[in-house]
C-alpha cells in the first residue's frame, strides 16, 4: 500500500480508538489491530501513541477550519453568514467520524502539546470571524477577536450540548435557532458606514 494511503489507514483506525477509548485507555496494540497491520508497520509512520494522537488533532482541527472558512466565504449577507457559520459547528460534531470529540472533549487538555494546539484552534476561529466583524464594525481588534470569540463560543458549546442531549430539535433547526441568537446579538453593532444591519 502507497504510504499516503497506509497513514490514511492507520489516522482512521486511530481516531475509531481514541474516539471509543480516549488517550490514556487507547494503546497502541489496540490501534495496530483495527488497521489491520503489525506494531512495528503502525511505528513505521507514528513514533508513538502522542505522535498519533496529535497527528489526528490536527486533521480534525484542519476540517473544522476548512468547514468554517467554506461558511463565511459562502456570503456577503452577515445574517447568512453567522447561520452558515453555526451550521460548520453543528456539521462538524454531527459527523460520524467523532473528530469533535477529539478536540473538544479530549482527556489530554493538559499536555503541552495538545493544550497548544487545541489554544491554537480556537485563536485561529476567532480570527476568522473577527476579520469580519472589524471590516463591518470599525471595531479595534481586540474587542472584534472578543465578540468572535463570543460567537464561536455560542456555536461550538451549544452544537455539543446538541448533540448530547439527543433532542428532537432536527440539526438544521437546531442550528438556525442558535444563530438567530448570535444574529440578534451581533447585528446590534453598527455597520461602519452607519448603516444599521437588517433583522
Amino acid at each position: 500500500m502507497p504510504r499516503d494511503q497506509r497513514r490514511a489507514q492507520l489516522l482512521g483506525a486511530a481516531r475509531e480508538v481514541f474516539v471509543t477509548q480516549g488517550y490514556h485507555a487507547a494503546a497502541m496494540d489496540d490501534i495496530a489491530v483495527r488497521a489491520g497491520v503489525s506494531k512495528p508497520v503502525l511505528y513505521q509512520h507514528f513514533p508513538g501513541k502522542l505522535e498519533l494522537y496529535l497527528a489526528l488533532l490536527d486533521a480534525s482541527k484542519n476540517d473544522l477550519l476548512d468547514l468554517l472558512h467554506r461558511a463565511l466565504a459562502s456570503t456577503d449577507d452577515n445574517k447568512q453568514r453567522v447561520i452558515a457559520t453555526v451550521n460548520a459547528y453543528f456539521e462538524f460534531v454531527d459527523n460520524d467520524s467523532g473528530g469533535y470529540r477529539l478536540l473538544f472533549e479530549s482527556d489530554l487538555p493538559n499536555e503541552p502539546a495538545v493544550k497548544d494546539r487545541l489554544e491554537h484552534l480556537t485563536e485561529l476561529c476567532a480570527q476568522e470571524v473577527s476579520h469580519i466583524i472589524a471590516e463591518d464594525t470599525g471595531l479595534p481588534p481586540e474587542a472584534s477577536t472578543l465578540l468572535a470569540v463570543g460567537l464561536v463560543g455560542i456555536a461550538q458549546v451549544t452544537a455539543r450540548y446538541w448533540l448530547t442531549s439527543a433532542g428532537s430539535i432536527p440539526r438544521e433547526a437546531a442550528a438556525e435557532l442558535v444563530a438567530t441568537l448570535g444574529w440578534r446579538g451581533i447585528r446590534g453593532f453598527p455597520k461602519i458606514d452607519g448603516a444599521a444591519t437588517t433583522a
